[in-house]
């Protein structure tokens, strides 16, 4: 077994984590994550209040470990649903775009723990003056809003400015990942294109053959699809979408298709110029907007008019296992990939030793 600062820290037998996706991180898929061993963490974005409410009371109903709920707090709705939460004393919080403001300070009055995504030091410096307990590090491989640079890098330059604990995400869905990880220094990973091909994921059947049969090359990373860098699964529709530029009538297009399509009133947007500012409302509405093609691929399996977020780890996915026969299969390709090291360490120990007048003891590379 595996101890790391992630696992004491939230009191989970395994350093994995299954991040909170919007439309794949529904209460089944948490709670089967936190019943294996790991850290399931609720996507509560696309819901408004009451169903952020249900659908927390549905976890605990199907498990009592520990799991969490995640958001963007630069999304319409976001404090409303945060509120809810907070009110639940959900275990976990993780927010990204945005401050946390006082949420660490609240969190932490009912003994609960704050994670910040980050994809740069810069807000990994930030999040910690904040008061945040963990980080998740969102490399350039992972699915939907990852940083300009690989996990690879990212992980060790963000080790270098924090002792935060780390959860390293982006390029992540085996055990050797896991290994790799923790030597970047890393203390967990997050594995979103990996529980989403699992059979407890709501992810359409027609979308999980899908990431099955993609290879690693399969996948565009543009801002073009929600103004923010985003890394889609490669189909004729993400390609004819991620071609065209952000522009603000487009952003009001998609902004009023959505709308129509979900019977939700204009009016809302307008209100939102006035309140936000028209630069800001039309990022706002744009990354809105996309989230109906999100529901359409990843729900519906409608690749015709729909866009799934997808991380480039797609190309290692072969199968839709259950989540805990991929749990277990993760740890254990991660001892056989500590085995190996531990191997490889030994052999080149003892080619010193037989040149050195004492042997060295061996190095164990168990976390």
């Amino acid at each position: 077994m595996i101890k790391t600062r992630i696992t004491e820290m939230f009191n989970i037998q395994y350093p994995l984590v299954c991040p909170g996706m919007t439309y794949v991180a529904d209460a089944n898929l948490v709670a089967a994550t936190a019943n294996a061993g790991g850290l399931g963490i609720l996507a509560i974005g696309h819901l408004n209040p009451e169903q952020t409410l249900s659908e927390i009371r549905k976890v605990r109903s199907l498990t009592n470990k520990p799991f969490g709920i995640g958001c963007a707090l630069i999304m319409p709705g976001a404090r409303e649903n945060l509120e809810v939460a907070l009110n639940e004393k959900v275990p976990v919080i993780n927010f990204s775009l945005g401050s946390p403001a006082d949420v660490c300070k609240r969190v932490h009055e009912y003994g609960g723990k704050v994670i910040a995504t980050v994809v740069n030091a810069k807000h990994a410096l930030k999040a910690e003056q904040a008061g945040v307990d963990a980080l998740l590090v969102t490399g350039h491989e992972a699915a939907a809003h990852g940083g300009a640079v690989t996990s690879l890098v990212l992980v060790p330059a963000i080790r270098q400015v924090t002792k935060l604990p780390i959860i390293a995400a982006g390029g992540f869905g085996t055990g050797g990942g896991v290994v790799a990880a923790l030597a970047l220094g890393a203390d967990g990973v997050a594995m979103g294109t990996r529980w989403a091909a699992s059979k407890e994921s709501p992810v359409h059947a027609n979308t999980k053959e899908l990431i099955v049969k993609k290879e690693v090359e399969d996948t565009i990373y543009s801002k073009n699809f929600d103004s923010i860098p985003c890394r889609v699964m490669t189909t004729p529709t993400s390609r004819k979408i991620m071609a065209k530029k952000f522009n603000p009538l487009r952003a009001m297009w998609r902004a009023y298709l959505a709308a129509r399509e979900m019977n939700k009133p204009l009016s809302g947007i307008i209100k939102d110029v006035f309140k936000m500012g028209v630069e800001q409302t039309l990022t706002v509405t744009f990354y809105g907007a996309a989230v109906l093609q999100i529901k359409k691929a990843t729900i519906e399996g409608n690749h015709a008019q729909g866009v799934q977020l997808i991380g480039q780890v797609q190309g290692l996915v072969k199968d839709v296992p259950t989540v805990e026969e991929l749990t277990q299969r993760v740890m254990r390709e991660v001892e056989e990939a500590l085995g190996q090291v531990n191997q490889l360490a030994g052999n080149s120990l003892s080619s010193v030793a037989a040149s050195a007048p004492a042997a060295p003891q061996r190095v164990s590379l168990t976390a």
